[in-house]
């Protein structure tokens, strides 16, 4: 079985609430779960809350909600909680809950990877790279091989590395005990260094493969990203706030 986690936690730092900011009368949440139930190789699509408020928010959909603790520290860490509660589940797709424009088919093809036995872990990156995006340390960037394995995750790059350098795009695929082992591990250095969680595989030796895309990536970690957003699906901006104001 491949199930979909959808970890939602309420309070983010940058946009406390932003999980349930209402884009056209509905909370951005309920969008990116709508647009994961569009994959074809998904059998279940779960939301990891840790809230009620969440709760409450999500109860008019049907979708599959799994409380879980306000004590993880990573959206990682959730993932794996909920899981333990799949005891058939052989995959997990780690799906971001702030891109309401997901493209259901890049979990396809996340999944696919995974028909290669060998698969430990896998993620999304895009050839879609700006000079301003290279200069930017907010977008992440990974250094692949020819093989692609990725090599490496910066927020900075180096001319010399430029060729091998890719946008990206935080979806994760996960074997389940590949899930567990990655969550039993401590935070590496160069993870809390550079505050990136997908170093502590590279560091604790779990391959991590590489789908290569040409998507674009719109994650909402802003009002201001949620107006872009809201603006591209066609929604009027006057509808656009958040569900407590």
């Amino acid at each position: 079985m491949v199930i979909g986690v959808i970890p939602a936690r309420l309070n983010s730092i940058r946009f406390p609430k932003k999980i349930l900011a209402n884009l056209g009368g509905k909370p951005m949440v309920a969008y990116v779960a709508e647009q994961a139930f569009k994959a074809e190789k998904l059998d279940k699509v779960i939301i990891a809350i840790d809230s009620k408020e969440t709760e409450q928010a999500l109860l008019e959909y049907d979708f599959k909600l799994v409380m879980t603790s306000k004590k993880h520290t990573s959206g990682t860490d959730r993932i794996a909680e909920v899981a333990k509660g799949e005891p058939e589940a052989k995959i997990v797709i780690n799906i971001q809950g702030d891109e309401p424009l997901l493209n259901p088919k890049l979990i396809d093809g996340l999944v696919d990877i995974f028909h290669d036995p060998s698969v430990e872990m896998a993620t999304v990156v895009s050839r879609k790279l700006t000079v301003t995006d290279l200069l930017n340390p907010n977008v992440v960037k990974a250094i692949l091989d020819e093989n692609q394995n990725t090599q490496d995750f910066k927020r900075n790059v180096f001319d010399m590395e430029i060729g091998a350098v890719y946008r990206h795009i935080g979806m994760y695929g996960f074997q389940k005990d590949t899930l567990f082992e990655f969550t039993a591990q401590e935070p590496s250095e160069r993870e809390q260094k550079k505050s990136l969680e997908q170093l502590r595989a590279l560091d604790h030796g779990i391959p991590i493969k590489a789908l290569i895309t040409d998507c674009d990536q719109m994650a909402v970690d802003t009002p201001e990203d949620l107006q872009r957003v809201a603006a591209v699906m066609g929604l009027d901006l006057d509808e656009v706030k958040e569900m407590d104001d």
